[in-house]
């Protein structure tokens, strides 16, 4: 199947289920440009663009399958690992690289300094998530490496826990984690109630940013090289790629 890409972002959720059965290929001004197709055979489709060309490595779990309950168990003495649980499976996540965290702190940074005085606060990982899909019974946690929370005072729990759903989310790709961050977390954020994701891609130093409404993408933009991203939900707030990106 061959469709456009605003017909893709107009209604991605659509596409990634018909990516199950059929490969489907994403044309930009009637050049093909993506191809959207499935895994093995399951349907976990993933979106292969110019910014991604490294082959993803698995996360140390393989998605390992386990309640909301026995993931509770695994981490609440566990202060070593880092864990994250996506539609009812365990994915332990490996230490970051040198060049990830140099993005992750150089984002922070700006946003940091540009947040300043508002009511909105950034937040480094780790730091969970928790986030509830529709007809899902139990919620995914997650821990973004950058997210900017605006309604932190009233989604606290009595254990000073957020409960909350982050307005933008920002994860910097590994090749552990890049199939996640692109597919899983992609679609997650869509249909959670986040409005904004940026994935940052350290290796072809690049951001592309979603805009998010109604459980579907409403905008996207890649900035690559020496651009400035800039965020469509916050006017004003803007990163500088030479910047984040380790030389």
């Amino acid at each position: 199947m061959i469709v456009s890409s605003t017909e893709v972002q107009n209604n991605f959720g659509k596409y990634l289920m018909l990516a199950a059965k059929e490969e489907i290929i994403i044309t930009r001004n009637g050049i093909e440009f993506a191809r959207l197709q499935s895994m093995e055979g399951k349907l976990e489709p993933i979106l292969q663009e110019s910014i991604v060309k490294e082959t993803a490595e698995p996360y140390h779990f393989k998605g390992r399958k386990a309640s909301y309950e026995e993931f509770l168990e695994l981490t609440c003495d566990d202060e070593v690992n880092r864990y994250e649980y996506i539609d009812g499976k365990i994915y332990l996540l490996a230490s970051p690289t040198t060049r990830h965290q140099y993005a992750v702190t150089e984002m922070l940074v700006s946003f940091h300094q540009w947040f300043r005085g508002e009511k909105c606060t950034p937040f480094v990982a780790p730091f969970d998530i928790h986030l509830k899909r529709p007809n899902f019974d139990d919620p995914s946690v997650v821990q973004p490496d950058l997210m900017v929370i605006c309604n932190l005072d009233n989604h606290l729990d009595e254990r000073d826990y957020y409960t909350g759903v982050p307005s933008l989310v920002a994860e910097v790709l590994s090749r552990s984690t890049q199939s996640n961050d692109l597919v899983k977390k992609l679609d997650l954020y869509m249909t959670t109630g986040v409005n904004e994701y940026w994935i940052v891609n350290p290796f072809n130093k690049a951001i592309t940013i979603y805009g998010f409404k109604n459980n579907e993408v409403n905008n996207i933009k890649t900035y690559k090289h020496s651009e400035t991203a800039q965020s469509f939900l916050f006017e004003g707030l803007s990163v500088e790629l030479e910047r984040i990106f380790k030389p």
